[in-house]
């Protein structure tokens, strides 16, 4: 018999619900990038958080959207594969009297697996009315048979522990698969490239930053140094696009790549001088070598 316990929660919803930061949230790090524009997600990110005995894998996944180009279907396909060999599944959406017509086709899908599905109401602290938002939370899971239901708010914490406590009995025993350090399984060019474009969603005007996509071309830390050099770069659809991601006199860029230069040494605590190259590949979000190129954000 193992002494040791393993957990695997998919984390599913439709785009801007806060996923990214209840994940964010329960492992206690600034993991899966932020941002208030919809469809920030684009991977399915892993969150590892080992307490004691008991390691949980969260699987924080895109916005459920009908897709407008290639690249939105191999994001629906991350989620739909996402539901498959978890423990648990935690549907999230935000205050309201009852789900809407993707949210109903998402949580088909999620009945399809026969796997324990809880309901999750973020925002709570965005309802101004709280006798009604738990009239709503009760309507709801009531209405659509989910396990269990919570109403959290993801940004400042609230009843959020209650959720995680609540997860535990979901939990089987079997061998961690990570070590009990680890915060995820994707590799630091990931991560690095995922800092790189938040700061592109959260700088640039709403619709620019959707085309584009960024990877790290190199990172190497330097002989005898504590400094790593890293060089990005960031693929936009057309040739304008890249005049306003540089901006005047690179103005621009130097403002992302500063924001972004300060979290990547937060993350992998050391100095990073960092160059960043801006490059235009027509339509790539509906060109299949492009997507596999640029998807995973790391070469």
């Amino acid at each position: 018999m193992f002494e040791s316990k393993l957990l695997v929660a998919a984390i599913v919803g439709k785009p801007n619900v806060g996923k990214s930061t209840l994940m964010n949230r329960f492992i206690g790090e600034n993991l899966a990038i932020i941002s208030p524009k919809p469809q920030t997600t684009r991977n399915r990110i892993m969150g590892v958080l080992t307490v004691e005995e008991l390691q949980y894998l969260f699987l924080d996944t895109p916005g459920f959207h009908k897709p407008k180009n290639r690249l939105g279907d191999r994001m629906r396909r991350s989620i739909i594969d996402s539901l498959d060999d978890v423990d648990v599944i935690l549907f999230v959406t935000y205050p309201k009297e009852d789900l809407d017509a993707i949210e109903i086709e998402l949580l088909n899908m999620v009945k399809a697996r026969e796997t324990p599905f809880l309901l999750v109401i973020n925002k709570s602290d965005i309802a101004k009315d709280k006798e009604k938002l738990g009239l709503w939370e009760k309507g709801i899971s009531k209405r659509y048979g989910f396990f269990e239901s919570y109403s959290v708010s993801a940004l400042n914490g609230e009843n959020v522990d209650s959720l995680f406590d609540g997860l535990e009995k979901f939990a089987k025993e079997g061998p961690h698969l990570f070590d009990e350090d680890a915060l995820t399984d994707q590799p630091e060019q990931f991560i690095v490239a995922e800092i790189m474009r938040e700061k592109l969603l959260n700088n640039l005007r709403e619709e620019l930053p959707h085309g584009c996509a960024v990877y790290v071309e190199a990172m190497k830390k330097r002989e005898k140094s504590d400094i790593i050099d890293i060089s990005t770069v960031i693929v936009c659809e057309k040739k304008s696009h890249k005049g306003m991601i540089i901006g005047k006199g690179g103005q621009q860029l130097k403002k992302v790549a500063s924001q972004a230069r300060a979290d990547i040494e937060e993350f992998l605590d050391n100095r990073v001088n960092l160059s960043c190259w801006v490059k235009v590949k027509e339509d790539w979000r509906n060109n299949e070598t492009a997507i596999n190129e640029y998807f995973q954000g790391f070469n």
